[in-house]
């Protein structure tokens, strides 16, 4: 893949952008989407709008793109979900309106991803690093999801009071059952690429460094059924749909949830978006640790109180 991937993009993709880097295989018509938003590798307005204008651009030019690949260009983390630091900006200042423009731009991009078979195009997560919230949300939106061994992910949005709003719930109760989407959002943990394996929440868990080659491997046996599978694809998201009213439902009933954070619970979103500027800038420490001293300090509330802080999630 590496000695051909680096061919000129089809002119009808070739744009500037400051947060995505397209990269084009003429073999398999695929386009790979690496993103590295700085400071934080999360989906800022910015990041969104950049990825909304590649999907439309793959959505006006039908056929062009077969397998869309989506991986990060930061090493260590796929992505860090939400904008934790604007959502404190915004619930600080009441712009409740605003908030929801943030979570309507989410779920517009979810809704592309969920139509892509419709499209034509095969979706592929490469999963190379820590992902959480929203950054889990995105990766389980593709038809194939790829994790090399030491990525962790977890949805930890209930150590500050919040929930996976942009279709965390749908996704995985879909992938995994109800049963395994009640754990792993209310208990706020992280999990390794075998565990979520286990739980039937990823496709294939490699070796670290060996990520790319299994994309080629999934794209290059797709190939001779790629009518059939995309047929399939389209039959399975019949048979356990995902509407766009209940994704706009669940992310309306997130936004006012947002607004009802204590400062405690913005503290800790704080403290949590500090921790993901570390691990981007390369500390042995990240977004990952802070979250298991969180939900440290929680056992330990807990433990003095007898009443678990949990107990107020809205």
């Amino acid at each position: 893949m590496n000695n051909i991937i680096g061919t000129t993009l089809p002119s009808a993709l070739h744009r500037p952008y400051k947060y995505v880097r397209l990269q084009w295989n003429p073999e398999f018509s695929a386009l790979t989407l690496r993103v590295n938003v700085k400071p934080i590798q999360c989906y800022s307005l910015a990041a969104l709008g950049e990825l909304q204008q590649v999907f439309n651009d793959i959505s006006a030019n039908p056929g062009l793109v077969r397998h869309f690949v989506y991986a990060s260009d930061v090493p260590g983390v796929f992505n860090f979900g939400g904008d934790l630091s604007l959502f404190v900006l915004l619930v600080r200042a009441r712009d409740l309106e605003s908030l929801r423009l943030y979570a309507r731009r989410c779920i517009d991009l979810v809704w592309w991803w969920e139509n892509a078979a419709h499209l034509g195009v095969h979706t592929i997560a490469l999963v190379q690093g820590d992902t959480l919230g929203g950054g889990l949300e995105s990766a389980l939106l593709h038809h194939t999801v790829v994790f090399e061994r030491s990525a962790q992910a977890g949805y930890p949005e209930v150590l500050f009071n919040l929930f996976p709003g942009m279709g965390g719930w749908n996704l995985t109760i879909r992938k995994a059952g109800y049963s395994v989407a009640n754990d792993m959002i209310l208990s706020g943990q992280i999990y390794t690429a075998d565990q979520l394996h286990r739980r039937g929440l990823i496709e294939h868990v490699v070796d670290d460094g060996a990520g790319e080659q299994a994309v080629e491997h999934i794209m290059r046996t797709l190939e001779p059924r790629f009518r059939g599978s995309l047929a399939a694809l389209q039959a399975r998201r019949i048979a356990a749909p995902i509407t766009y009213e209940s994704l706009q439902t669940i992310v309306d009933h997130w936004a006012v949830t947002a607004m009802s954070l204590t400062n405690r619970d913005l503290r800790l979103m704080e403290r949590l978006a500090r921790a993901q500027v570390r691990k981007v800038g390369g500390a042995d420490e990240g977004a990952v640790e802070e979250i298991k001293r969180m939900e440290l300090d929680t056992a330990w509330g807990v433990e003095r109180t007898g009443v678990s802080e949990w107990a107020t999630l809205t």
